[in-house]
């Protein structure tokens, strides 16, 4: 699938599922968006689809609590993920996101690739390694964008890059993408990796 065929100015949110019992039932190619609270997930999608408010940016982490999905043109779909690693949110809580997560993650025969989102400016949390580990353990195709890159010296953003390779143990196959929703920064590639998987 190319850009050129898909308007991504059509695109709403479709449904939000808790388990498989909700999901969408067709054979759309879904990319599900993962990363811990606050790593600038919702602005990721809302800059990819040229969009404010398509996916709800909040000053409250741990806001997203199902799955949401989006229908993008009618031929592609984004699944977001709740964000994980957010402290305030019960044990139980987050055990229950955890298994909705993974039986997503694990189920989705739609599922073509899971865009895992990282800050640039840290060093990835034991969440985000967990997270990586987990997509290479299953299989599942995985593309590494490392968010907020406007908030990086440009001079540093190799050496920001290599330590969180490095944590990561970054797989040279996977794709990494230095990412900035505010300066528009590495959107064509992230649409480039995220339509050579669909």
């Amino acid at each position: 699938m190319t850009e050129e065929v898909l308007n991504t100015h059509n695109a709403s949110i479709l449904l939000s599922a808790a388990n498989k019992a909700h999901y969408p039932q067709d054979d759309l190619p879904e990319i599900a968006m993962a990363g811990r609270s606050n790593v600038g997930k919702s602005s990721f999608i809302n800059t990819l689809l040229g969009r404010k408010n398509l996916a709800r940016t909040s000053s409250k982490p741990g806001k997203t609590q199902l799955l949401n999905f989006f229908n993008i043109d009618d031929k592609l779909r984004f699944v977001d993920v709740p964000g994980y690693g957010y402290a305030k949110v019960s044990k139980t809580e987050r055990a229950k996101w955890g298994r909705m997560i993974e039986e997503y993650l694990t189920t989705r025969d739609n599922l073509r690739a899971v865009v895992s989102l990282v800050d640039l400016r840290h060093e990835p949390t034991k969440d985000d390694i967990q997270m990586y580990q987990f997509l290479k353990y299953y299989e599942i195709p995985v593309i590494i964008v490392a968010t907020k890159a406007d908030k990086v010296p440009r001079g540093k953003w190799n050496k920001h890059q290599a330590v969180i390779q490095k944590a990561l143990q970054f797989a040279p196959t996977d794709q990494f993408i230095i990412f900035s929703s505010v300066n528009r920064v590495g959107l064509d590639e992230a649409w480039d990796a995220i339509l050579a998987s669909v």
